[in-house]
């Protein structure tokens, strides 16, 4: 940490309390969510862990939801909704935070159009807002900025050169009263319902911070290769499924596009002193003093995504350049793999491209089975329920290895990987299934109904510039750092560090 900032960071963020789940709440187990042993062994979650209910929990689990009506309901509701196996229902939160409660903080520079098509979609998703503030951050017409903020019922607070995005939001939470402050980029148009979706997730008095989905703006012209995979693959678009936001998962971070936070929790906000990667140190501090925060994709924010092909690979490099700053800050979250050691060995004997390799993987497979089920089986047991479940599960954690393996070969550690193809046969074979199996994985995943060969070509290729250009930063950034921290693998299989009052993960990854 600078010394400008570690002082003030201590003293500015707090655990909530009190953190016990309001009545009323309502909790729905995800679809994903894998119930054996008559609902008494819940698999799930990310990374995928096993929780083992009691007989009372089970009491409660009965029906299609769960809700909170005592200490015992609010403590379970809590339980499932922390492993990821059980998601809030927004739309039914008892006591939430109404739109007055809520300030819109605008960070703006040299965009009276894009500011202009914002405010305008605000006043009309967000009506009886308790504020809307814009910082100018140093534009070269701050006249345009007045104007257009004026038109829409917003107040311009002025830096009057640029200080970065950072300093502006922190200027504008500042410059606001509200209980609640909803960070909106120039470039998003929010959709109907965002605000109040996302206050719903408020009413859990734990909830620091929630995150819409970013989507692509859909009136952002013709489509273009770069725009179409973007619209696909945004690293601001985290997907369909609502989850919590913790380190190493499958939500790790939010961007701060469209971030809505509870002042209690902002604290002195973001680090100023990093231009990138701001809004996933914020996310995770307030996860580390303690605070809950919730994905929640039935809210939406649109994005005006990048076209040409120089800035979008520009941006994409940009990324990776915040891997240093983060892995410093925050030891052992950003790993370019995290393995058990079993899927390690695993993962390094196929590697290998051997046959005493390759049968010694098998090997470390049934054993690494055998010792799992025994980690599940309860006093008194029989066996064939544990090995069961360990004959599931021991596959579906060496799965996400060899993915988690394959991504890095061919995005994190890709130009080690180059140089070792040059004078290696299996590290070219390596590299070149990587890049393929890999590309078509995602095409099959996020392709559109009815596109062809045409438009897996386009996707894989763009899927692949895409990892050239951030490993490129995250190696440009690891160099300028002088840290190999954001390179090297965690094969612990003991997940990331916490803070004494951040929530834990419950058996972690496979």
């Amino acid at each position: 940490m600078s010394r400008r900032f570690a002082p003030r960071l201590g003293r500015a963020m707090t655990s909530p309390r009190p953190p016990r789940l309001p009545d009323g709440w309502t909790v729905h187990p995800d679809p994903r969510t894998w119930r054996v042993d008559g609902g008494a062994t819940w698999i799930g979650g990310s990374p995928p862990r096993v929780l083992r209910l009691s007989a009372a929990a089970r009491e409660h689990l009965t029906g299609p939801e769960l809700v909170v009506a005592d200490a015992t309901t609010a403590a379970l509701a809590r339980l499932l909704a922390d492993a990821g196996v059980a998601h809030p229902d927004p739309a039914r939160a008892p006591d939430p935070p109404g739109p007055a409660a809520v300030t819109v903080v605008v960070p703006v520079k040299d965009r009276p159009a894009e500011l202009e098509r914002l405010l305008a979609a605000v006043v009309a998703t967000a009506v009886g807002l308790g504020g809307i503030v814009v910082v100018d951050d140093g534009s070269a017409d701050p006249a345009a900025t007045e104007r257009v903020a004026a038109a829409h019922g917003g107040r311009v607070v002025r830096h009057p050169s640029s200080r970065g995005p950072s300093a502006a939001r922190n200027t504008g939470a500042r410059a606001s009263t509200t209980p609640v402050v909803a960070f909106l980029d120039s470039d998003v148009v929010p959709e109907p319902g965002w605000l109040a979706t996302l206050l719903g997730h408020l009413g859990d008095p734990a909830v620091g911070a929630v995150a819409p989905r970013i989507v692509a703006w859909a009136d952002g012209g013709p489509e273009n290769a770069v725009t179409r995979y973007e619209r696909r693959r945004s690293s601001l678009d985290l997907g369909a499924r609502p989850a919590p936001v913790t380190a190493r998962s499958r939500v790790a971070y939010v961007p701060s596009a469209a971030l809505l936070v509870r002042r209690s929790a902002f604290g002195e906000g973001f680090r100023e002193d990093m231009p990138v990667a701001e809004d996933v140190d914020l996310v995770w501090r307030l996860a580390g003093a303690g605070w809950r925060l919730r994905y929640e994709p039935a809210a939406r924010v649109a994005h005006e995504h990048r076209a040409g092909v120089r800035a979008w690979l520009g941006r994409k490099a940009f990324y990776g350049t915040g891997a240093a700053p983060l892995a410093r800050q925050h030891p052992r979250r950003v790993p370019p793999v995290a393995l058990a050691p079993w899927t390690a060995a695993v993962m390094t004997l196929l590697g290998g491209q051997r046959r005493w390799s390759v049968a010694l993987a098998g090997g470390v497979t049934v054993v690494a089975t055998l010792r799992l089920a025994r980690g599940l089986r309860r006093p008194g047991e029989p066996w064939s329920r544990p090995i069961s479940l360990a004959a599931v599960l021991a596959p579906w954690g060496l799965g996400g290895a060899a993915w988690q393996a394959a991504g890095a070969l061919i995005r994190h550690w890709w130009p080690a990987a180059a140089l070792g193809a040059i004078g290696s046969r299996r590290v070219r074979r390596a590299l070149v299934l990587a890049a393929v199996v890999e590309g078509l994985a995602d095409w099959l995943r996020f392709r559109d109904p009815g596109a062809g060969p045409v438009d897996a070509i386009a996707h894989v290729a763009a899927h692949r510039a895409d990892d050239l250009a951030y490993g490129a930063g995250l190696w440009w950034g690891a160099w300028r750092h002088r840290t190999a921290a954001p390179l090297w693998p965690d094969l612990s299989g003991k997940g990331p560090l916490r803070t004494e009052r951040e929530p834990a993960a419950r058996n972690g990854p496979l």
